[in-house]
């Protein structure tokens, strides 16, 4: 992740949450009051966060609060195991509180969420990908998540590859036309990729040299057809509407890499609670 970026998005977070102060602490602490806490988990999930993300909100509202015990991501946790410990000014813990929990409770359910889908094809040679289907602001966390899950992350952002999807065939007029523009536009270090939902655009990708083919929306068999059409000569990515249930019978197909906007529009938080300890 980029670290400058995150340090920014991160103030910005606790300015929201604290707004003009927390009322409820400041009312009822002193400044040099100290205590302990831990983060810990609810239930089990793939940790994700802890270090990275968690323990930069605690430093940035005071970076005399100390952490300790901060789990590895990727870890997979249980009920009961701490994730992270802190301790300092009672009011800065309590300010800092929700918005780490929040953080950590979002990325570990993505990357929990990222690691059922690895789970359900390591018999396959298929790379799980996300899509730009994130949390505006938050997308560089929730891809960072994904690959903390087992995940590999498609384009950052639209600066990131070529990809032709059905609304520039539409405004374009056809694909090919669409892929012979590019082609005369782009850098030759750019790989082109197109979005197809029939076997004859499958047909049309292959005519003027495509690079990747994306399969989207396809029935089971017409993949088939389509990855057995293709036959290497391009990379081929599965898309929409996978699922759990779906996502093994996808890999079979023999697809090189199956992308899947659920992993992070979808996945649910983890549960993570912060206990307070009676003694510093």
């Amino acid at each position: 992740m980029d670290r400058d970026l995150l340090t920014g998005q991160l103030r910005s977070f606790l300015r929201e949450d604290i707004g003009n102060g927390d009322l409820s602490s400041e009312a009822l602490f002193t400044s040099d009051e100290q205590g302990r806490a831990h983060l810990v988990a609810r239930e089990s999930f793939v940790a994700a966060g802890a270090e990275s993300v968690a323990a930069q909100v605690f430093l940035l509202q005071n970076a005399n609060i100390q952490c300790t015990d901060a789990v590895t991501d990727g870890t997979v946790v249980s009920p009961g195991d701490v994730v992270l410990s802190v301790s300092g000014p009672v009011v800065d813990l309590l300010k800092a509180e929700r918005v780490a929990l929040n953080l950590m409770q979002r990325l570990s359910g993505i990357a929990t969420f990222t690691a059922s889908f690895v789970e359900k094809t390591k018999l396959y040679p298929v790379r799980i990908t996300d899509t730009r289907k994130t949390t505006p602001g938050l997308r560089m966390l929730e891809k960072y998540a994904v690959r903390v899950g087992g995940g590999y992350n498609h384009r950052f952002n639209l600066s990131d590859g070529v990809l032709i999807k059905d609304n520039h065939i539409a405004a374009c007029g056809s694909l090919t036309r669409a892929v012979q523009i590019l082609r005369e536009n782009v850098p030759h270090t750019i790989k082109i990729e197109v979005e197809t939902d029939t076997l004859d655009q499958v047909q049309e990708c292959l005519a003027c040299d495509a690079d990747i083919i994306m399969l989207d929306n396809m029935d089971l068999e017409t993949m088939k057809r389509a990855v057995a059409l293709i036959d290497g000569k391009a990379l081929v990515e599965a898309s929409g509407g996978v699922n759990l249930e779906s996502v093994a019978g996808i890999a079979a197909t023999g697809v090189d890499i199956i992308s899947i906007g659920a992993l992070t529009h979808s996945a649910p938080s983890c549960d993570i609670g912060m206990d307070w300890q009676l003694s510093v």
